[in-house]
């Protein structure tokens, strides 16, 4: 018998998003199928796949051990989501007995199908960053007898799903600071800002209403700025190491001295990002909108209010409760009552049988699974393949607008009184 080639190996995913992308959640069904393309006969011990999800950090430091002495230290910590192992061609056989009972492919495409579920708890969202990641892959190994293993992996993405359609994240966040500006024993007037935002929690795509007042009473021309900021902390034996990146960013116009500006609204649109990851032990990826007064030669007035970024956008069709509660908190920043109007008795309406389906149909496309999923990984489809970020190492709040290659390091603080 004349011996064939395996000419491909490959796997597939059997559910894919409109983006042609093989996404799951915690507890969903992932299957597949993997296919095995041959020329001629070929004798196979074993198809086996392994399916692994995977938190991992790594990183080093250089250190100095005495005067003329230098050593690198790792830093290193992995944790483990998924390891699921099947057998699709073959079992376990005696290897002094490598011919004994093996499978013969013929001639060309071979498909055996695969299936696994994801573990019911909360699994790290897949995320890339400078330190760390978060992957999850399947991978296929065809063993074949006195020849080395033929073996293809591919990855699948997993999503944390963060509903923002909740009390804590629909909440509004709001805060106020003063500073006074300080020169030997001269101090000049105090400048003044407070801002708030409509809730804590967001999606990709969506656009920040920031509601702002600064006030100049000081003798220097100033500017009110807001960045959006995502900071990567990874953790491991015992040390952390944080990654501040821009995301975003918006600027005022310049405010002279005694006079103030508002921001009714003003819009910050998020770009790709990916979500919050809050759950996971060595990765954490989190998110804060910082409102700034720019002091030319002086440190900043800062303002940070933490952010959630979701997976699960703000809809329209929600239940009562999370209605209310949702309402209650928002007129409660408004300053109007917080008791909602009691609704209309059902004796009082009058729907039709098509009017009630119409509207229920509406709802089930604007809040359907995969409505609310597809927008999202539209956008995180878009960040997982752009170009690798520019990365500051240090816990500033830059200048947004400073040149690219640049950091000014300008911590938010206030000076101190004399």
């Amino acid at each position: 018998m004349v011996l064939g080639k395996v000419r491909a190996l490959a796997i597939y995913f059997d559910s894919l998003n409109e983006n042609n992308l093989p996404v799951f959640s915690g507890g969903d069904l992932v299957s597949g199928r993997v296919v095995v393309e041959v020329t001629g006969d070929v004798r196979v011990k074993r198809l086996d796949i392994t399916a692994r999800g995977v938190a991992k950090v790594r990183w080093t430091e250089s250190r100095n051990a005495g005067a003329n002495t230098a050593y690198t230290q790792n830093y290193t910590e992995e944790v483990e989501y998924l390891h699921h192992c099947d057998t699709l061609i073959g079992e376990e056989r005696d290897e002094d007995c490598p011919e004994e009972g093996l499978t013969v492919l013929h001639s060309g495409l071979h498909e055996f199908a695969f299936s696994f579920s994801l573990p019911q708890m909360a699994l790290a969202t897949s995320f890339e960053g400078k330190h760390g990641n978060v992957r999850y892959w399947v991978k296929a190994e065809l063993h074949r007898p006195w020849l080395l293993p033929v073996k293809v992996k591919k990855e699948f993405i997993v999503f944390e799903h963060i509903d923002i359609n909740t009390p804590l994240l629909l909440a509004p966040q709001a805060g106020t600071k003063e500073k006074t500006l300080c020169c030997w024993f001269c101090a000049s007037g105090p400048i003044s800002l407070s801002a708030k935002i409509e809730r804590k929690g967001y999606t990709p795509g969506e656009s920040i209403q920031i509601f702002a007042e600064v006030e100049n009473c000081s003798s220097r021309v100033v500017v009110p700025k807001a960045a959006l900021y995502q900071t990567q902390t990874f953790f491991a034996k015992g040390k952390g190491k944080e990654i501040q990146q821009l995301v975003s960013n918006v600027r005022g116009d310049p405010l002279p001295q005694g006079k103030s500006q508002s921001w009714e609204g003003k819009l910050l649109k998020i770009p790709p990002v990916s979500p919050s990851i809050l759950g996971c032990p060595i990765i954490k990826v989190e998110y804060a909108l910082v409102v700034y007064v720019d002091i030319p030669g002086g440190l900043n007035l800062s303002l940070s209010l933490p952010l959630v970024i979701g997976t699960i956008p703000l809809h329209a069709c929600t239940t009562r409760t999370s209605s209310i509660s949702s309402n209650c908190s928002t007129l409660s920043w408004l300053g109007l009552p917080e008791r909602p109007e009691a609704p209309p008795s059902y004796s009082d309406l009058a729907i039709s049988e098509s009017h009630r389906r119409d509207y229920l149909q509406g709802c089930d496309r604007s809040d359907g699974e995969g409505a609310d999923h597809g927008s999202l990984l539209t956008y995180i489809t878009e960040f997982r393949y752009l170009p690798p970020p520019l990365y500051s190492e240090v816990d500033p709040y830059p200048d947004p607008l400073e040149v690219q290659g640049t950091v000014d390091v300008r911590r938010p603080d206030t000076c101190p009184s004399r």
